[in-house]
């Protein structure tokens, strides 16, 4: 299992008010992916998240159509791009934490993807996971996105 870091620059700003900057750069991570053809599973702290990031990816890079869905929508199998809030129902490559834990599910994945916001409080949270990884044996890997 491969897991990454991305740390915002102290300069990251947010799109917009509902949409925290690290979510813009999770939605940019999630179309390269969905590019490359892999099957992303995109975990949100609470269902109001998934609605909010789900509005987002239907105005996200609007030149390029991201399939999604959110849990019960959608194909027998699901789009290439599921947002929840509870754990996945089909088997993904790619897990997009935008969560402030690591799921129990965090396993099932071949590549993780976390952040590291600005904000102290987020930062926080997000140290708290990468020990979290650490302790399960894994070394994450940091990426800057300066």
């Amino acid at each position: 299992m491969q897991v990454r870091f991305y740390q915002l620059a102290e300069d990251a700003k947010a799109p917009s008010p509902d949409i925290p900057a690290h979510w813009q750069l999770a939605c940019q991570l999630c179309a390269e992916a969905y590019r490359q053809q892999q099957r992303i599973f995109i975990l949100t702290a609470n269902e109001q998240d998934a609605l909010t990031l789900d509005e987002w990816l239907w105005q996200f890079e609007p030149e390029r159509f991201i399939p999604h869905n959110l849990p019960g929508e959608g194909p027998a199998r699901g789009a290439p791009v599921e947002i929840s809030w509870q754990p996945p129902r089909q088997q993904r490559q790619l897990l997009i934490n935008l969560s402030r834990e690591v799921p129990d599910f965090a396993r099932r994945f071949a590549q993780v993807i976390e952040f590291v916001p600005v904000d102290e409080r987020l930062k926080a949270e997000a140290r708290t996971r990468y020990k979290h990884y650490r302790q399960l044996g894994i070394t994450p890997e940091m990426m800057s996105t300066s």
